[in-house]
């Protein structure tokens, strides 16, 4: 998304999403949730699929993507943890699959692909080390596709 956002003007509101992210991953080391960040990242999340020039590559992919942040955001509140927790991981597959291009990431020849095993993945490491051990996953994942956008946009 960085790359994505960045070549599209649109950096700042990334940049606002990624604070909110990371104000949950702080949660899941055992800080507070930070109430205004969360707040801007659902906003910007809510918004920025629109703002998104639709000439662009990536187009759909933003979409999906954002409206996996916002799902995101939403788990935190313990009350709507059960409703969206499945529609959140089918907003990170819609997303993959948007992918413009063909990609190889190792093994895979594309993101959906690509996406189906690192939540396999994700639901086994959630069940052997819970919910903060994600992170690290995420943190990987997200440099492989930060080098399919580059790959797409050159």
């Amino acid at each position: 998304m960085e790359v994505l956002t960045g070549r599209s003007g649109l950096f700042d509101a990334h940049a606002s999403i990624m604070a909110g992210v990371e104000s949950i991953r702080a949660f899941l080391d055992g800080q507070e949730l930070d109430d205004d960040l969360l707040i801007s990242a659902f906003a910007e999340s809510w918004s920025l699929d629109a703002r998104y020039p639709a000439g662009l590559p990536g187009h759909a992919f933003v979409g999906g993507w954002t409206r996996l942040v916002f799902g995101t955001v939403v788990l935190t509140k313990p009350k709507q943890q059960n409703i969206v927790a499945a529609q959140t991981l089918g907003f990170a597959s819609e997303a993959a699959a948007a992918w413009p291009s063909a990609v190889r990431i190792g093994s895979f020849d594309t993101l959906a692909r690509f996406e189906v095993a690192c939540q396999r993945e994700a639901e086994d490491r959630l069940r052997k080390d819970g919910l903060p051990a994600l992170w690290e996953l995420t943190e990987d994942w997200s440099k492989q596709y930060r080098q399919a956008a580059e790959q797409v946009l050159g």
